[in-house]
């Protein structure tokens, strides 16, 4: 019986990823391989680094992701095949300068949890570990953008604030080495709106859009052509065809918004500003404008449920301020959701966590989470469930991130001032961004 022969390499060579220097390309040239990785170390040090196991093909590209600027590396291709492993002579990789404009930070705490931390700054998406080092960015394309969104595809979706307006696709779904893999947009020739989107495994994609019409406003005391935006939603599959289309103007009214914020010539009537499916599989949407959360029934498009606002159908069964212009409404459980309010406390912007009973139209805030000294976000903001019951929260244009523990206390957060975070989100693997995390 002949004993197995370990694979082969046949060459090795490294280069610099394209749109990031941060980022090392590994390329070789494989004989009866089944699976392979890279090992890779400072300069002088030991190989102590691997990256993510990967099929092997006779021909193999390998990614190194997360390296350190301006620093000397040795790197080494490890196969697999019938039980035994080859490894390849090493090469020499020297990474680049970052970029002049790309922003620092600090950050650390008492107990972060494990990762790492995405989030859009100018025009740039980045991506921070636990210490503030920034360990993976991108320049995106079309300007200036507040989303940077880690998707359960492990790839990255953001929006430009302000997009072309011949631009009928402005979300760019991007992979882990920075490749822009397609482009992604409302049907029916409506814009789409930058705050949220959701992107499912097998392509198929929820999203905001913006319908704008003319309407008579004087009996509702407005003007007599004030130009009304209302949101769509959409599930769109991933070859295009619409599968769901929800339209604010066939359910709500103008009068659900405040008589003062109904008065100008342009009227933001509902601002959908996020998005999430239920445990039920129905469709959970904020409408920042009407300080509300609409659960949607996905089969029929029927409003099943209005919470908060001037249309709200539950009992508060506590004493204080409902929540007021909310974003970063997630679901973390049957029956419980958590958002970021904005402006429902006097004391500062928070995030808060509720249970709600459907049946009984009840809901009750079980916790709440905010920043000492307190911090109002007129604009912006979001929020993440994650292990344990903490919580990772973004304070939009009050400048603060920070995650708590189930008890409400700050393990970690980017100290300093970041800017304007729109929303943040924490990550497992730069290798499979979004892959086994929460939204």
């Amino acid at each position: 019986m002949l004993e197995p022969t370990p694979p082969g390499i046949a060459s090795v060579a490294v280069a610099a990823g394209a749109h990031n220097v941060l980022h090392a390309v590994v390329t070789a040239s494989l004989l009866d391989a089944d699976s392979v990785t890279v090992r890779y170390g400072v300069a002088g040090a030991t190989l102590d680094s691997v990256t993510p196991v990967a099929i092997a093909h006779d021909s193999q590209q390998l990614d190194v992701l997360g390296l350190l600027p301006r620093t000397a590396y040795r790197m080494q291709v490890v196969a697999y095949g019938h039980g035994l492993s080859a490894e390849s002579d090493t090469v020499a990789f020297t990474t680049g300068d970052l970029p002049t404009d790309l922003p620092a930070y600090q950050a650390g705490g008492t107990d972060p949890s494990p990762g790492y931390v995405a989030f859009a700054a100018n025009a740039y998406g980045i991506v921070i570990d636990n210490t503030g080092r920034v360990v993976w960015y991108r320049a995106l394309p079309g300007g200036m953008t507040l989303n940077f969104q880690p998707q359960p595809t492990g790839h990255y979706l953001t929006h430009p604030v302000t997009a072309a307006t011949d631009d009928a696709a402005p979300w760019v779904e991007i992979d882990p080495n920075g490749e822009i893999t397609r482009h992604l947009g409302c049907m029916n020739g409506l814009r789409s709106r930058f705050h949220d989107i959701l992107v499912a495994r097998d392509g198929d994609y929820w999203l905001l859009c913006d319908d704008t019409r003319v309407m008579d406003l004087t009996s509702a005391g407005g003007v007599a052509a004030a130009q009304v935006t209302g949101t769509v939603i959409q599930h769109v599959s991933a070859t295009g065809t619409l599968l769901f289309d929800w339209n604010a103007f066939d359910h709500f009214d103008i009068t659900d918004l405040e008589q003062q914020s109904r008065t100008g010539a342009m009227v933001n009537w509902t601002h959908g500003n996020a998005l999430d499916l239920d445990a039920d599989g129905d469709l959970l949407v904020s409408f920042r404008s009407l300080s509300e959360i609409t659960k949607i029934g996905v089969a029929t498009g029927e409003v099943l449920w209005r919470l908060g606002g001037l249309r709200n159908q539950f009992i508060l069964e506590e004493t204080g301020a409902p929540f007021t212009r909310q974003h970063g409404v997630r679901v973390i459980g049957p029956g419980q959701l958590q958002l970021f309010d904005n402006l429902g406390e006097q004391a500062g912007s928070r995030a808060e966590k509720y249970e709600i009973v459907e049946a009984a139209h009840t809901v009750r805030r079980v916790a709440t989470y905010s920043s000492a000294p307190g911090v109002t976000s007129l604009l912006g903001g979001s929020t993440q469930p994650l292990p344990g019951g903490r919580i990772l929260v973004a304070y939009g244009n009050a400048n603060r991130v920070q995650e708590y523990d189930s008890a409400g206390r700050v393990v970690w957060e980017i100290q300093g001032d970041p800017g304007y975070i729109f929303r943040a989100e924490r990550i497992a693997s730069l290798y499979a961004p979004g892959v086994g995390t929460p939204r």
